[in-house]
């Protein structure tokens, strides 16, 4: 049986909406051919993100050089995205008019420098810089930014408490 040839590279991620610690998932587009990391208004609009007005819109130009029909970009959303046991938090612009609800652009892919299988669209976070606060691990048994995010609080629970032994140490040895 003869495979379909991929016409596009899309994600399972998740967005977690900062401002009230809720989070969806999306199908998101790998696009190396946009500039930015971009979320559609209308889909920013029905998801109830809230939208952070730019001082100065910035101009879009779609791939032909022409300007983007739908005006400027005028908003962006501030999220977490979470992939595979990765997070980060991040800035959207958000624009009109869009296909896909969320687009990771060329920002994200450099910074990432994901390992993607160009014939059957998998995608690794085996190249992921240490800033990003998570390497990369096989897919984990409980899938969703759910237990991610669960696995982020337990971490940084566990981090909590070592800080707190190690000052209790520190001021027990002052006070011997």
């Amino acid at each position: 049986m003869e495979r379909k040839p991929l016409r596009e590279v899309t994600i399972k991620i998740g967005l977690e909406r900062l401002d009230m610690q809720e989070g969806i998932t999306v199908e998101a587009l790998l696009d190396s051919g946009a500039t930015g990391l971009v979320m559609s208004l209308e889909f920013a609009r029905k998801k109830g993100f809230k939208l952070k007005k730019l001082e100065r819109p910035m101009q879009v130009r779609n791939v032909d050089g022409s300007f983007n029909r739908e005006g400027p970009i005028e908003n962006t959303v501030e999220v977490n995205v979470y992939y595979k046991g990765h997070v980060e938090r991040t800035e959207i612009d958000v624009i009109g008019g869009q296909k896909w609800g969320v687009i990771l652009g060329m920002p994200w892919l450099e910074r990432h420098n994901p390992k993607i299988d160009w014939k059957t669209g998998e995608v690794k976070m085996t190249r992921c810089p240490e800033e990003c606060g998570k390497q990369w691990r096989p897919v984990q048994s409980k899938s969703g930014w759910e237990k991610q995010k669960e696995e982020k609080a337990r971490e940084e629970t566990e981090k909590r408490k070592e800080e707190k032994e190690k000052k209790r140490k520190q001021k027990k040895g002052r006070t011997v």
